[in-house]
Order: C-alpha cells, then structure tokens, then sequence
C-alpha cells in the first residue's frame, strides 16, 4: 500500500500524562524544528507521516492509555496511512524490552533521557545552544517551567523514580533566561513544576533555593503569574511562602499532594510526615497567607487501608477546607515498596472511597465558591467558547481548576486581565460579569 514516504517528513508529536511531559515534547518540537523539521502537537489532521508518542507510565490507567495509543498508531502505519512510529517518555524508559516485544511494528522505543538519539532517527543533531528553548503547545499566554527532573523521595506508592530517576535541578541561572524567552513570545503567566518543588537546589547548591529562584523570576518584568504546583509537605520551607507573600506576580496558591491524613497509612506511605504536622504545617501556611489557595491530592485504597482511615481523611478534609482537591485511586506498581504488600482492596472498594471523598470536598468546593459571590477578581481570559469568555483567578490553575465564566459584551483579548464581578456559583466553576 502507498505511504507519505515520498513526501517531507511531517511529524506529530502525541503527549500523554502531565505537564511535565508536556514540557519534554515541547523541548523535543523545538530541536526538530530547529533542524528544519516540520513538527506538529496532537494535530487531527492526518498530513503528517511520522508519530511520536511521549508516553505515561505513572499509574494502571496511564499505563493503559499510553498502550492504546501505541496501538492506534501502529494499526494507523499498518493502514499506509504514516511511516513510521517512535515511542519515548515514562512508559517506553519502564518497559522497553517488554514493549519491543509485545509491539514490534514500533520504529524504536526510547527512554525519558534520550532526547538526543531521537534526533539522530531524523539525521538531526541535538542544539545545545537552545537549551531553554520549546516550541509551546499551550496557548500563548501561559506556559510551564520545569525546575528539576526526577526525585529522591522514597514514597513506597510512587514510581517516578524508577523513570525519571534522582533529583536534578536546572541551575537558576538557566530557568531565568528560559522564563525570559517566555515572556518575549507573550507568555505572562508560568507554572513552576517538577517531581518535588521544594528539594530544588540541594543538589546543586546544597541548600534548598526555591525562594531565591522565585525572587529571580519574579524580578522578570511582564511576568505577571508565577504559580507553584507539587510541594512536598515533609521539611516544607516556609521561606517559600513569605516570598509568595511579599511578591506580588507570585500566585497565592499552593500545590501540595499530602496523599493521606491517616497516620497508619502517612507511615505505610513512606511520607515522612504525620497527620498533626500536617495540620501544624496548614496553619502555619495560613497564618502567613490567610487567603491563599491551598490544593492537595489524596489516594484512595492503599493496601491495608480501613475504613476508620477513610472517615479520618473525611473529617481532615472538613476540618482544612481545601479549595482543591484531586483524588486518585491506588494502582499497585512493580518496582515500588508498596508492591510486596497485598493489593488487598478490590477496585469497586477503591472506586467508592474515592467517591466519598469527592463528596467530602464537593460541598466544600461549592461553600467556598459561594463565599465569592459579590466580589471583584483579577481574570486572566483563556478562551471564548460558545459565546462566553473562559478565564481563571489567581486561585486557579489550568485544566484542573474552577473558570469563571463571563458574559461580555465587548470582545476581549485571550491572555489580557480584566476586572469581573463574581455572580453566581458552581461546585467547581464561577460566573462572573465585567466590570468596565
């Protein structure tokens, strides 16, 4: 059957998973278009003849999705319809050799570190001079910055480490002149990300450096949002929030997964943190910040879990009132600590735990939602969708937070800020009106 192969290659790079391997394939696009590669991010329109798939490997369902893809592509080469099929990111770096062998029609697999052999598939060369350097798949207007790769934590659920390995911190220096860039091609709100925020720096100067590298960002003129996601709550730097509290372009939001609120399974966990330092460590953030926009993660379903643990993690959730929460349930991962217990909760259990959670935090969530009915907000607009401008406060982040929708009737500008009028209240979005 023909195939594109007569054509110049067109590549479309798929990303499954989170925002950081959404940073790793806009890393990738960039050395491939600075190679005079033609690159594209998860376009639908079927002109390209080359795939890659940048794949999840984090949790069952990820893992699952990632295959799902690898599979649909492939059959999309078996059809004529592309040429070829590579295959990178956490999945690929955790199960190679099993991949290889179960999905041979896949051009070659690579790990999570080899950018560079990637490139010589394409008899490119990988350009150290644009280091920093991504072709942006978000909207203009907002981006994400990785601060490090990889983690030493020893979390016993996790497997991060596994494919991502131990902790490395790009230098601020380096993360300062990307910020730049950004904010040169119109972005105006970052995102900091990275396995573990709050370990940046030790590595590489020996002392936990995240406020210094905040202040350094912040001093970047037109960046007007800089938000933090995945704070480990162990050893938490409070320096971390009274930079927050004294820069006014550093979001008052915090990302912090705590997992659990039970001790018995904090400890089973490896999370080396107890529930009253939890709460010692909300008060103290909230002391100091007495607005500020605190979200958490929370797994349902551990191995030797109780029900006793669950209605304790109910009551923490009453007791801290959240903004955010996202609740996930147990996956049993090869490699990890966790994985010599007893998967000994069946998932239709783990499925509704994590259902009473989210019924926990969803009356909160509208509570506090209705708690801003009246008041005036700073907006970022996102988006227009069916007659109605999308935006966030400073309290929410992309994809996982509320948006406010707004009636306007004047066009707005997608990445300006404008002042809205909070009108009404969800459980998880706001309406609003603009106020001129």
């Amino acid at each position: 059957m023909k195939t594109k192969s007569l054509k110049k290659d067109k590549v479309n790079v798929i990303t499954l998973g989170c925002s950081k391997n959404l940073v790793d394939s806009e890393v990738l696009s960039g050395q491939l278009k600075a190679n005079d590669i033609e690159v594209v991010h998860e376009s639908s329109r079927l002109d390209h003849n080359i795939v890659i798939i940048n794949t999840c490997g984090f949790i069952d369902r990820a893992k699952e999705e990632s295959v799902n893809s690898i599979l649909e592509q492939v059959e999309m080469k078996k059809r004529g319809k592309i040429d070829k099929v590579y295959v990178t990111g956490c999945l690929s770096e955790r199960y190679k050799q099993s991949l290889e062998a179960e999905i041979p029609e896949v051009d070659a697999y690579f790990g999570t570190m080899e950018l560079a052999q990637i490139l010589k598939k394409f008899g490119a060369d990988y350009k150290t001079e644009l280091i920093g350097e991504r072709f942006l798949s978000t909207p203009a207007h907002y981006a994400y910055l990785k601060i490090s790769e990889g983690c030493n934590r020893t979390c016993s659920f996790c497997a991060i480490p596994l494919m991502r390995g131990n902790h490395v911190s790009i230098p601020i220096e380096q993360l300062v002149a990307e910020a730049e860039s950004l904010v040169r091609k119109g972005v105006k709100e970052i995102m900091l990300i990275a396995q573990e925020l709050t370990y940046y720096g030790l590595d590489i100067y020996k002392k936990r450096e995240l406020p210094r590298l905040l202040h350094a960002l912040a001093d970047i003129r037109g960046l007007e949002w800089i938000r933090l996601h995945y704070a480990y709550p162990s050893k938490f730097p409070l320096q971390i929030i009274e930079v927050m509290k004294e820069r006014e372009n550093i979001c008052n939001y915090l990302d912090m997964p705590l997992q659990h609120a039970s001790d018995r399974m904090l400890s089973a966990m490896r999370r080396q943190i107890n529930r009253a330092e939890i709460c010692e460590l909300i008060g103290s953030i909230r002391s100091l910040i007495p607005g500020i926009c605190l979200r958490t993660t929370l797994i349902a379903g551990f191995p030797g879990e109780t029900e006793e643990d669950l209605e304790e993690t109910k009551t923490f959730l009453r007791e801290h009132r959240f903004d955010r929460v996202g609740i996930f349930t147990y996956s049993h991962e090869e490699g990890t600590a966790a994985y010599g217990l007893e998967d000994d909760i069946a998932p239709e259990v783990k499925d509704r735990r994590a259902r009473e959670l989210m019924q926990v935090q969803q009356e909160i969530s509208y509570e506090k939602n209705a708690e801003k009915i009246g008041k005036q907000f700073r907006v970022m607009i996102d988006k227009k969708e069916a007659g109605h401008y999308l935006g966030r406060t400073e309290f929410d982040s992309v994809e996982v937070d509320n948006e406010v929708i707004i009636a306007a009737n004047e066009p707005l500008a997608i990445g300006d800020f404008v002042q809205v009028r909070i009108t009404g209240a969800y459980d998880y979005d706001l309406e609003g009106e603009l106020i001129c």
